[in-house]
């Protein structure tokens, strides 16, 4: 059945608006007695059967209510250095698929494409529009957050304060991802710092374990770029404590 976000829920029904109404009715061209399931981001989701279609909304009716444990149980953020072309945007459409709880956009010293003031809300509008249709797809009930553009001196206010982070630097030796994993705890959110295309510069890492208590990591020998880094680092923090595999 065809997923859709749901704009306003009642105690027997539930209401489509907006962008979900005009896909429900322009694009798949359902009609009254279709069924639908609907979600509303807080882990429920909603079998309904369409009753009414009007020109600013669809009403259904709800036939049963349902929990699916489908949404990761370890939260897990991705921090993301501004990356240009179509890198983003994959990275926050796989990461919903795979389970990321939220991304928060960072300018770092690197970072070839900059965003300021409406191009920057612009282009977050735009990546919460692919968290969305990505969250459908992949059937999940809980949209992952995508944050405003950050600058690292804010990024510590984003997150709860018992936030663990990693951050993967190609110049980190010892530390492996896997033994360091073995040492934090599942039940708090954990955050990854990821660099833009040629990494972080030195001064970032320092400063992300001064100021945030970062733990640097190697993912292995060979270098991976910014969008590879991001989706294998959160595939192998899921897969460690049993969200995958």
């Amino acid at each position: 059945m065809n997923r859709f976000k749901i704009t306003e829920l009642g105690k027997e029904v539930f209401w489509l608006q907006d962008s979900e109404r005009d896909h429900l009715v322009r694009v798949l061209r359902l009609s009254p007695g279709d069924l639908i399931v609907g979600f509303d981001n807080t882990g429920r989701e909603y079998t309904g059967a369409i009753l009414k279609i009007e020109d600013k909304s669809v009403t259904c009716r709800i036939l049963s209510t349902d929990h699916p444990d489908v949404e990761a149980h370890t939260v897990v953020y991705i921090v993301a250095g501004l990356s240009k072309g179509e890198k983003m945007e994959w990275v926050i459409q796989k990461g919903t698929e795979l389970g990321m709880r939220g991304l928060i956009p960072l300018r770092a010293k690197r970072s070839v494409m900059q965003l300021e003031g409406s191009k920057a809300q612009e282009r977050v509008v735009r990546w919460q529009k692919i968290s969305a249709e990505a969250a459908k797809q992949s059937h999940r009930v809980q949209e992952p957050q995508i944050f405003e553009v950050c600058a690292w001196k804010d990024l510590a206010k984003q997150l709860p304060q018992d936030t663990q982070w990693l951050i993967p630097y190609e110049e980190e030796k010892t530390q492996r991802l896997a033994t360091v994993l073995d040492t934090m705890e599942p039940e708090r959110p954990i955050a990854m710092l990821i660099g833009p295309e040629g990494g972080f510069d030195q001064t970032e890492v320092t400063w992300a374990q001064e100021k945030l208590g970062a733990h640097s990591v190697s993912l292995g020998p060979r270098i991976l770029r910014t969008e590879t880094a991001a989706l294998a680092t959160l595939t192998m923090v899921l897969a460690h404590y049993g969200d995958l595999g």
